[in-house]
């Protein structure tokens, strides 16, 4: 299965009033949370760069996300949020507010679809606020975007897309991009390398079994002379450490030892990923990286990763996507991809990148 050569048709969303697109000189974008949505709000952020190619474009994102935003290259600037830190709590919150009603912004663009962005837009007496009408906020909102129910059959990246689309917008793009960045952080092995993603912060449903991994891990190893490198945050440590514990050549274990640009600075070097349903499987992608990403729980049209070099293993079952964080029956989803059919995947991939 291929995301990307051609994601699904947009369907229409509720038009509303467009935004005044000439004379804007500042605006504010309220980011995504994750790192995976984050990456599929780009294809919008580049049409809103486009849209105020004169204007000045500030995007509010969490810490963990901003470099995202940062190697996007769309913003000129980011602006982090955050909380927990100095802008926690009600105090923290006006602090917030308080600074970026200084910055003078006259429009506000909220890919973030909690009432909490909305709040914020409004105290910071920024008179231009557009984004869904989700979470009971459309009272905050100058420029709403009724989120009919069909949205939810869209690609992620067309979510965000369909959203600037209404409020008059014009989108020429859909794939997401990320510059990576020029510093390896440490010396990596020579030859080919390729990376792996075990983990997901959502929950197990969404993981592929560690001893599959690992045995994936040692054939790619074996057949195609590679150097399989793990990625994760502190919370995969512990599956990355029985991955390569299961393995006869281990992998290299990067999980929790490098920031996000630090990892995206070694995933550019990859020749192929390997990765369960994850916001390193987006990064990935965007990065350009050939990726094979694996689904059970989650739907790959709804959040697959989006490019010509990737590949999706998905075996719909009846539960299947049931979008649950643990499976409560006999994983089936996950049960039915085997390693040989993800070998062949790489194997695929590799050898169109050569």
């Amino acid at each position: 299965m291929e995301i990307g050569k051609g994601l699904p048709t947009p369907l229409p969303v509720w038009r509303g009033k467009s935004l005044p697109l000439k004379g804007i000189k500042k605006v504010l974008v309220r980011g995504a949370n994750w790192i995976g949505d984050a990456v599929m709000t780009l294809p919008a952020l580049q049409a809103l760069r486009r849209a105020f190619s004169e204007g000045h474009i500030t995007v509010l994102a969490k810490p963990w996300v901003a470099d995202v935003y940062r190697l996007s290259h769309l913003a000129d600037e980011v602006f982090i949020y955050e909380d927990p830190g100095p802008h926690e709590g009600i105090g923290g919150l006006m602090k917030l507010c308080a600074h970026l009603q200084e910055e003078g912004f006259e429009a506000a663009i909220l890919f973030q679809n909690a009432m909490e962005a909305a709040i914020i837009a409004f105290l910071a007496r920024i008179p231009i606020r557009a984004g869904y009408d989700t979470d009971g906020r459309l009272f905050l909102l100058t420029h709403a975007v009724r989120r009919k129910k069909s949205v939810h059959r869209l690609h992620q990246v067309h979510y965000y897309l369909e959203m600037i689309r209404a409020l008059g917008v014009a989108v020429a793009d859909h794939t997401p991009r990320i510059v990576p960045p020029g510093n390896i952080p440490f010396p990596l092995p020579e030859g080919n390398l390729i990376g792996m993603a075990p983990g997901a912060q959502y929950g197990p449903a969404k993981r592929w079994f560690p001893e599959r991994f690992a045995a994936l891990a040692d054939l790619l190893s074996a057949s195609l002379s590679a150097q399989v490198l793990l990625f994760g945050s502190k919370a995969d440590k512990e599956v990355t450490a029985e991955i390569k514990s299961l393995t006869q050549r281990p992998p290299i274990d990067l999980a929790g030892k490098t920031s996000l640009t630090e990892a995206m600075a070694i995933m550019a070097r990859l020749r192929a990923f390997v990765t369960n349903d994850s916001g390193l499987m987006h990064v990935a992608a965007a990065l350009g990286i050939p990726v094979v990403a694996l689904f059970g729980s989650t739907n790959p049209e709804a959040t697959g990763p989006v490019g010509s070099a990737s590949r999706v293993i998905y075996h719909p079952v009846p539960c299947s996507p049931c979008l649950k964080a643990s499976c409560p029956s006999d994983f089936r989803c996950m049960e039915s991809i085997h390693v040989e059919e993800v070998f062949s995947a790489v194997k695929e991939l590799w050898e169109e990148k050569r």
